[in-house]
């Protein structure tokens, strides 16, 4: 029998190792995206704080940094997803949904906090004008 790919090389074993690299892949991806907002908000905070604007622009670095936040945690729910792709076990699952649950209410909380505060800087450019 003629096949396109080798023996092999859709087996299970060989999808996982791709999967566990992805897996990898993507949870560095969202720990990198993290740091960098982390990075990017005690840069802004430092010069706010030398300015000594830190009021006002204490609100705007929180929002970016819960941008930064949001987006890495999407990213490593994905991660967790992704890891269980191929035969998960009911223990595998089971993990994935307290961890979907905590990432989730973590970003919905967060989503909220950010909603609250673009309101707050909406407010005040308002009130300036």
């Amino acid at each position: 029998m003629i096949t396109a790919f080798p023996d092999g090389f859709l087996s299970e074993d060989v999808l996982r190792e791709y999967v566990d690299l992805l897996v990898r892949l993507v949870e560095a991806a969202g720990a990198l995206i993290i740091f960098v907002g982390a990075v990017v908000a005690t840069v802004r905070f430092v010069e706010a704080a030398a300015r000594k604007k830190t009021e006002r622009r204490f609100t705007r670095i929180r929002l970016g940094l819960g941008r930064y936040l949001a987006l890495g945690l999407e990213f490593q729910l994905a991660s967790d997803i992704l890891s269980t792709a191929i035969a998960p076990t009911f223990e595998e699952i089971g993990k994935l949904a307290a961890i979907a649950a905590i990432r989730t209410a973590l970003n919905y909380f967060l989503s909220k906090e950010i909603a609250e505060e673009r309101e707050e800087v909406d407010r005040d450019r308002a009130d300036q004008q």
